[in-house]
């Protein structure tokens, strides 16, 4: 893995997350203005929230696939351009280790692990789906006036609020126990100086054996 990291490199990283920033916005977009539009169309409910509750939602989708394909472009590039040599051949062993480690764990065990790598994705799609399904029955209540729905409906995202900070903490802690009983020690940088010095070494053979 590089440590001197050049001008040139930092700008093409930059290009790389305004790359994805962009594919990810779009990507949102796509998904949410015409899901807003067809429920604007079809659904009375969704016809009778204010434009800042609207808006809202298209955040909610927009927002984690912005995150998600930038953090994605970043680390894509991180791997093509500075994991070279006998790095990213360490990293592309660790990543065989890992799936064959996936295909070996049951279906219940390929769940609990998918949910432990992606808990915030997790929760923040059940707490946008838990609003949306509470605000959908909110707003079909034809004996509340819209101001009385907009109060409930904030009820509602500050109970889901807390408890997606509860379920938050369970998960951390569940994870943290998980990890101490499961420690393991990180070796790849032994590994990594090892296979350094064979290198070097078959290099100066390779010297030596030219120049003789």
């Amino acid at each position: 893995m590089k440590v001197n990291i050049t001008r040139e490199e930092i700008e093409a990283f930059d290009r790389a997350t305004i790359r994805g920033s962009i594919e990810g916005i779009a990507a949102g977009l796509a998904v949410s203005l015409p899901a807003s539009f067809a429920a604007q169309r079809y659904s009375h409910a969704y016809r009778a929230l204010p434009l800042s509750l609207k808006a809202l939602g298209v955040v909610l989708i927009v927002g984690p696939a912005w995150a998600i394909q930038t953090e994605r472009r970043g680390v894509e590039f991180d791997e093509e351009y500075n994991w070279k040599g006998i790095s990213r051949q360490l990293l592309d062993n660790a990543k065989a280790r890992e799936v064959s480690e996936w295909d070996n764990l049951s279906s219940k065990e390929k769940f609990l692990k998918w949910v432990a790598r992606n808990q915030y994705k997790v929760i923040l799609g059940s707490w946008a789906a838990s609003m949306a399904v509470a605000g959908t029955i909110i707003m079909r209540d034809r004996h509340q006036s819209t101001s009385q729905k907009v109060v409930q409906a904030r009820m509602w995202a500050q109970g889901l609020t807390i408890g997606v900070l509860i379920t938050t903490g369970i998960l951390t802690h569940s994870q943290r126990k998980e990890s101490a009983n499961h420690h393991a020690v990180d070796h790849s940088w032994r590994e990594l100086l090892d296979a350094e010095a064979k290198e070097a070494e078959s290099r100066k053979i390779r010297q030596l054996s030219q120049t003789s």
